[in-house]
């Protein structure tokens, strides 16, 4: 997209040239990155957070602010509200503002079952639903009072309809998700119509180093699409709701079609004769 059409969409959406787009989970090159980049292309400028990954953050706010004076950082954990209504005073004290906000900041990691402890589902629910719940209120609410409204997108999971084992305290906190993304959308649009809340739910991307190639191909098979999802696909998915006027309340799953797809050793006949 021009730099032209840039302005003449974000003039139309937000009511500047240059608004203001916050990514969590966005210190490291995995999906938040990208998510940051995207919108930093279309001419937004953008507030990067990191959590554990600070001093990577840093070394891009350096380079980005080269040619950039719009490239801020915050730091810290998203389940802590304090730390989350200092970023919106911060950011408003910098910016005026805040355009798009994207939740990207998550944990995911193998437990079995029998070794999985209250204190895991707590912290998984800790920073994938309620990080996510307070970033949606504390920004959703400065939003309200902003007169072009804004946009959250919140990333979710594909496979929280489909679970498989070894992940029973993450799969509860990523499905939490999908309640929140409708349960804000409402919220928000019914005090501001400009608001808009939508969630993304990724397919298989970027897949972890101790996959094998033989366990790749089998899960690049069960995609309808035949390849693995990229950092770019979430990007475009969460650019194109943040900035598409008349959606909200929708959580589209950018999977390849596995949400559809039972998979190629499916048995066909899903019902017996009768």
């Amino acid at each position: 997209m021009s730099n032209l059409s840039n302005t003449s969409t974000n003039q139309s959406l937000f009511g500047t040239d240059t608004p203001v787009a916050l990514v969590t989970g966005s210190g490291v090159a995995r999906v938040g990155r990208r998510v940051a980049e995207r919108f930093r292309d279309a001419g937004f400028r953008i507030v990067l957070h990191a959590h554990k990954s600070v001093e990577t953050a840093e070394k891009l706010i350096a380079a980005w602010k080269q040619d950039s004076a719009g490239a801020s950082l915050i730091t810290g954990d998203v389940s802590d509200e304090e730390q989350v209504s200092k970023w919106r005073d911060e950011i408003v004290a910098r910016y005026g503002r805040l355009d798009v906000l994207v939740n990207s900041a998550a944990i995911w990691e193998p437990i079995a079952l029998e070794k999985a402890t209250a204190a895991d589902f707590r912290h998984f629910f800790d920073v994938n639903a309620l990080g996510t719940a307070l970033m949606n209120q504390q920004f959703g609410l400065l939003m309200t009072h902003q007169t072009h409204g804004g946009a959250i997108v919140n990333i979710g999971d594909w496979s929280t309809i489909r679970p498989y084992r070894d992940f029973a305290p993450y799969f509860p906190s990523k499905a939490s998700v999908v309640s929140i993304t409708q349960s804000m959308a409402v919220e928000l649009a019914t005090r501001n119509p400009n608001i808009r809340v939508n969630a993304v739910l990724p397919g298989p991307v970027l897949l972890a180093d101790e996959v094998n190639q033989e366990r790749r191909q089998k899960i690049i098979q069960e995609s309808l699409l035949q390849r693995e999802g990229t950092p770019d696909d979430v990007a475009e998915a969460a650019f194109f709701l943040a900035t598409s006027p008349f959606i909200t309340g929708v959580c589209l799953p950018v999977d390849g079609g596995r949400t559809i797809y039972a998979g190629p050793s499916a048995d066909p006949i899903a019902h017996p004769k009768v």
